[in-house]
């Protein structure tokens, strides 16, 4: 694949020059999440402290740097900020640089990195809220399928088949839970997420990726009944997350993933 440039200064400097990027995006990223949850515009109003309004100035815009320079508190009002809001930045900016260092200034970079910031936006969504928007999982299936046409190793055939395999298994799983039990185990937003997970990981990748993100969720599971002792319904679990953590390992660990790990 053609890269967008071959100066061997720029390509060394492009997984830095991309971290901060992806700093940048995950500012964007986290109040996207935000607002879409409290239903706020994203463009009005201008970024504020959500206890007192206070008007960000600018050094508390600054990705990361701003949440140190306040030791994590609102300057006005001294309200802690959640740390939701720099892990966002920090995640999105570890996913910018290691897709540089994986495909290098090339086009599937950049579609891969759109398909990314989605999965961050729509994973902080669904982890306070138990929803995956339409709004994004329907972009990131298109992204997705075309992150798998331009990748190595995947090509158009795989990633169409990828995409239709996750669907089509999800939405079984999903129809065969219900039929079994009566509720929903999985949500349609995770059934829809498979399209952009199959497209982008193919046909191939897919076992591999929903293997690490199941395993994420049984690790991270005991966080979640922590926070819902003295329930006594069953505890849910946002699974769009680590099916996204699944996807974007599995990316960068390449296609023979699953085979290293057998062998």
């Amino acid at each position: 694949m053609t890269p967008f440039f071959t100066d061997p200064f720029l390509v060394r400097l492009f997984p830095w020059l991309t971290g901060l990027l992806g700093l940048v995006l995950g500012s964007f990223y986290s109040v996207c999440a935000h607002r879409y949850v409290t239903g706020q515009s994203i463009v009005l109003p201008p970024s504020h402290c959500p206890a007192c309004g206070h008007r960000l100035s600018w050094w508390e815009l600054l990705p990361l740097a701003g949440y140190l320079l306040a030791r994590g508190r609102c300057a006005a009002c001294g309200v802690r900020i959640p740390l939701g809001y720099p892990l966002l930045e920090i995640v999105s900016a570890a996913w910018a640089a290691l897709l540089a260092l994986r495909f290098g200034p090339t086009p599937v970079f950049a579609v891969l990195l759109a398909v990314g910031g989605l999965f961050i936006v729509a994973s902080a969504i669904d982890l306070r809220t138990f929803l995956l928007p339409n709004r994004l999982t329907y972009p990131a299936a298109v992204l997705g399928i075309a992150a798998g046409w331009l990748s190595p190793g995947v090509g158009l055939t795989a990633a169409a088949w990828g995409a239709a395999g996750g669907f089509v298994m999800f939405w079984l799983l999903a129809r065969g839970y219900r039929a079994l039990r009566g509720i929903d185990g999985l949500g349609g937003g995770d059934v829809k997420l498979m399209l952009s997970i199959g497209g982008m990981c193919g046909v191939a990748g897919l076992p591999m990726a929903i293997l690490m993100g199941s395993v994420a969720a049984l690790a991270c599971s005991p966080f979640f009944l922590i926070g819902g002792r003295g329930k006594a319904t069953a505890i849910p679990i946002p699974f769009g997350p680590f099916l996204c953590f699944g996807a974007m390992a599995q990316v960068l660990l390449g296609q023979d993933a699953l085979a290293r790990l057998l062998s």
